[in-house]
């Protein structure tokens, strides 16, 4: 078989891993209380299944790199979104919306816009030891910043996720080619540090991206979808000596796809709002119009606690008529 078919069939049972993954990571978060700990939901056999998902996607996208190059395994890494987005919706028995679907494609190719800016030729140069630590140190300092309490938090803990698993990737490249190219001992200071580090931000991810699915599936995985590819192709143009295809005119179309992904997001993120929102009541019928008062004890005096009355009243009724 040829080496590139190998390459996208890889790819293509990674990214089924790496959804399925993400959609057991999202039913155990909604099966789980926000304040359960990391060791009370590790107890659970859901929590490693998706770890060996996870493990299992990994490991194929690392053999699909052995047999076709970065900018084609990479860019099917993205699947992970198409399939994720209908398998969620089967798992919680609905079907995917119009908007679903838009914010979806609109991601996709967002993404595929991105990576096809920053493709280049296989890689040779990997990361120094001071390199490799500084670069551990700002990821640190952004997972810390995105962690924080505030608005959004299912959001920022994605972005957080993505990051931490760019790094790993761009990390892993290192340990990789190190490897690969007998430059040097494989027990050096350099790589057993940046096997630690890669271990670190990989256990990372997937915690963060499990309490990034508390809220819902389609926007966390967009985000960290697209948060992935993008803190690893920093990493590459600053450190690594890669460059942008087509110089400073292949910012237009990375800008321009930054932005669809970026709309993508906002269009899963409302559909996901929306279907977490209590259902509104339903209006009266036309020439009916009711209101429902609830009747219980006064606060002016203790008394026995009694039960909650509802009756419908008309709504041109005094607000105290009984």
């Amino acid at each position: 078989m040829n080496a590139t078919l190998i390459a996208v069939a890889l790819s293509l049972v990674s990214a089924g891993a790496y959804a399925a993954a993400a959609v057991a990571q999202a039913r155990l978060a909604g099966r789980t209380e926000p304040s359960a700990g990391a060791f009370r939901m590790m107890a659970r056999g859901a929590w490693w299944s998706a770890v060996g998902l996870n493990a299992g996607g990994a490991l194929l996208h690392v053999a699909a790199l052995k047999y076709g190059p970065l900018t084609l395994v990479q860019p099917l890494g993205a699947l992970t979104l198409v399939a994720a987005v209908p398998l969620g919706a089967r798992a919680a028995g609905r079907r995917v919306s119009r908007t679903e679907w838009r914010g979806t494609l609109l991601t996709l190719l967002g993404l595929a816009a991105l990576l096809l800016a920053a493709g280049g030729a296989a890689p040779h140069d990997t990361l120094s030891l001071p390199e490799a630590l500084g670069v551990g140190g700002v990821t640190m300092a952004l997972v810390a910043g995105l962690s924080r309490p505030g608005t959004r938090p299912g959001l920022r803990h994605a972005a957080a996720s993505g990051i931490t698993s760019g790094v790993a990737s761009a990390l892993t490249q290192t340990l990789t080619v190190a490897a690969t190219d007998h430059s040097g001992p494989l027990l050096s200071w350099r790589l057993v540090t940046v096997a630690l580090l890669v271990s670190f931000f990989a256990l990372g991810g997937l915690m963060l991206s499990q309490t990034a699915y508390r809220g819902g599936l389609g926007a966390p995985l967009a985000v960290v979808t697209l948060a992935n590819p993008v803190a690893a192709a920093v990493i590459g143009l600053v450190l690594l000596g890669e460059r942008l295809q087509g110089g400073l005119l292949g910012l237009v179309p990375a800008l321009i796809g930054a932005a669809a992904a970026v709309e993508g997001v906002i269009l899963l993120s409302r559909t996901q709002g929306a279907g977490g929102a209590e259902a509104a009541p339903a209006p009266a019928p036309p020439g009916q119009p009711s209101r429902v008062v609830i009747s219980g004890p006064g606060p002016s005096a203790p008394r026995a606690a009694e039960p909650l009355v509802l009756r419908a009243e008309p709504a041109g009724a005094p607000a105290g008529s009984r």
